[in-house]
């Protein structure tokens, strides 16, 4: 379920880039970028989060106040800069880029990339490790994505 959840999310997240961030209209629509970035969701995004989710939660059990800051400290300070890195060069493999081209575009939109990240994730993941069971934490998280995976789609796609 959450892996569907994070492919059409994606999908949903490119569309909205496309169409209001771009304002590419409905003929100007690049389709194929909107399933590759739905097939990131379901092949690397849901599995890779999802699995982060039961990974954290079996290291550090819980939900009180003091487990939650030690989850978005793990999360943030850990998880989020190597899949960040990783979402970045996956995005441009699926474009096509040689090595060298995707090297030089992760290093061009890395850091931006994650301080936006900063500025967004953290207090979204205290709420979300306090008050959300395991199951629904990805399905929580993808929906407030759906800005997010619009920055991501117009960030690694913008040649």
């Amino acid at each position: 379920w959450a892996v569907l959840v994070a492919g059409a999310l994606m999908g949903a997240g490119d569309v909205i880039a496309q169409q209001l961030v771009e304002q590419r209209g409905l003929r100007g629509h690049h389709c194929p970028r909107t399933l590759k970035m739905m097939a990131i969701g379901f092949c690397f995004v849901g599995p890779v989060v999802g699995s982060w989710y039961r990974i954290l939660d079996w290291l550090i059990p819980g939900n009180t106040k003091v487990v939650a800051v030690k989850k978005v400290i793990l999360d943030q300070g850990g998880f989020a800069p190597c899949f960040l890195g990783c979402f970045l060069a996956v995005t441009g493999a699926t474009n096509g880029l040689s090595v060298q081209e995707n090297w030089s575009k992760v290093q061009q939109d890395y850091m931006d990339a994650l301080m936006t990240n900063y500025c967004i994730w953290p207090p979204v993941q205290i709420a979300n490790f306090y008050f959300v069971p395991l199951q629904h934490r990805l399905a929580v998280v993808q929906c407030v994505a759906i800005v997010w995976n619009c920055y991501l789609s117009w960030k690694a796609n913008r040649m």
